[in-house]
């Protein structure tokens, strides 16, 4: 399996305790989603349900595959206030 470089903005480097790591790529972004939730608990859960994903630069909001592409960046961004 390869790995995916994942990046934690704000709430979610707190969260996760780091602004960078190295992953295992997981075969969905729901079975990402699960891996950080059972890593880093309910506050990174709290996070992920307003936050949202970018995947290479593309903003994902379904639980689908990541694709087929080669190094892979996974940026979780927390909510964002308006203004």
């Amino acid at each position: 399996m390869s790995k995916i470089t994942i990046r934690y903005f704000a709430a979610a480097a707190a969260a996760a305790g780091c602004e960078q790591e190295s992953w295992e790529r997981p075969p969905t972004l729901a079975a990402l989603r699960s891996e950080l939730i059972d890593s880093y608990g309910p506050e990174m859960a709290q996070v992920l349900r307003a936050g949202s994903f970018l995947i290479n630069g593309v903003v994902r909001r379904d639980a689908g595959e990541l694709g087929p592409e080669e190094n892979l960046t996974v940026d979780v961004l927390p909510p964002f206030a308006g203004g």
